[in-house]
């Protein structure tokens, strides 16, 4: 490890040993709809207002069986209003009343309800954050029961949302796919995307572990330093499975190998990539073009791993170029063989296929 990247780990460490996040700030956040204070404000007064309505008309249309101040049935609509005020809000000055069975029963059947959704109106910011908070607690535990194999991403700039859409295009399931970010809104933005978030730092063991590392089938780091990488790295590895692949971006190349010691499968290079990326265009602008056609899954080309199917076996991999797709690797009994090799005469069912394919729906 050169020096440069040790020092800027040994502070990373320092830094996560001494800004733990909080028990009550880490949480499992899913997509939902979401309203804006104003439209939320509105809504409520909305809801207060209809209350108050209904409950004066229905007083108004049995104005019969009121009494005021000892006379009955002489009720006028600002009457009503005036008692469905006092009664919703259960100040009840007891000057107009209902003296007939029938309105009674009205009261208890219908008003005294009434009543109970004009207080919840009232009071409803603290009940909606109780409510909210037991939902997600709940939908927390079933996300954690049920899923497995599942992809984390940690990091959700541009690398991370780049590397959910990716996989989001490539058919994957949003719910098995969670973002860890110490920031709220890159996790909002992430459920807004429709995957699951984690507000936490992906440094902490304790945040892997409520994402459920130890069941997870790929771990992506995108941070934005090099030095924590190598961080959650680490504490990634050791607590994913075995068999667990992890992704991690590296700013600077020289750091890959420091990251490949540190547990990490694939190491990705972003600023020599994407400065191989300009160079290309600039010697070749149709080879440059190709290339990001090939990195942009919603355009004509892209190149994906599948199994072989059952039209497939006994083929030789060259006759697949006549049905739209390239191969570009075989991989057999986990050895990855490519641009298929002559060991490779014919497709097995147990091998993979490394494939550019034309997408046509897309294009």
């Amino acid at each position: 490890m050169d020096d440069t990247l040790g020092r800027r780990y040994k502070r990373s460490l320092e830094d996560h040993e001494g800004d733990g996040t909080e028990e009550s700030a880490r949480s499992l956040l899913f997509r939902g709809r979401k309203l804006s204070p104003i439209k939320n404000v509105i809504l409520r007064i909305g809801v207060a207002a209809a209350t108050l309505v209904i409950t004066a008309m229905v007083v108004y249309f049995e104005r019969a069986c009121y009494a005021d101040g000892g006379v009955i049935g002489e009720l006028t609509w600002i009457d009503s209003f005036y008692y469905a005020t006092v009664s919703l809000s259960t100040t009840g000055y007891g000057d107009i009343v209902p003296i007939c069975e029938s309105s009674r029963v009205v009261n208890v059947l219908v008003i005294t309800p009434l009543r109970f959704l004009f207080l919840i109106v009232l009071v409803g910011t603290t009940i909606e954050v109780l409510t909210k908070k037991t939902r997600t607690e709940i939908r927390s535990r079933q996300w954690r029961k049920k899923v497995e194999n599942h992809t984390i991403i940690i990091g959700y700039g541009v690398k991370g949302r780049s590397s959910g859409k990716a996989l989001l295009d490539a058919g994957y399931d949003p719910n098995t796919i969670v973002v860890v970010s110490p920031d709220r809104e890159s996790c909002d933005l992430a459920t807004r995307d429709g995957l699951v978030a984690f507000v936490g730092d992906g440094r902490q063991e304790e945040v892997l572990k409520d994402v459920s590392i130890e069941g997870a089938g790929q771990i992506i780091v995108a941070t934005n330093e090099d030095d924590t990488s190598v961080l959650v790295t680490l504490t990634a590895r050791r607590l994913a499975p075995a068999n667990a692949r992890i992704i991690a971006a590296v700013r600077e190349s020289q750091n890959a190998d420091v990251l490949r010691q540190s547990g990490a499968n694939s190491v990705i290079p972003t600023a020599e990539s994407a400065g191989r990326l300009m160079g290309l265009s600039v010697i070749s602008s149709e080879a440059g073009a190709l290339m990001e056609d090939l990195l942009d899954s919603s355009r004509g080309l892209e190149v994906t791993e599948r199994a072989v199917t059952k039209e497939e076996l006994s083929m030789s991999p060259g006759d697949l170029n006549e049905k739209g797709q390239i191969v570009l690797a075989v991989i057999r009994n986990g050895i990855t063989h490519r641009f298929y090799t002559e060991s490779i005469r014919f497709l097995e069912k147990s091998d993979r296929l490394v494939v550019i394919k034309y997408n046509r729906e897309e294009a």
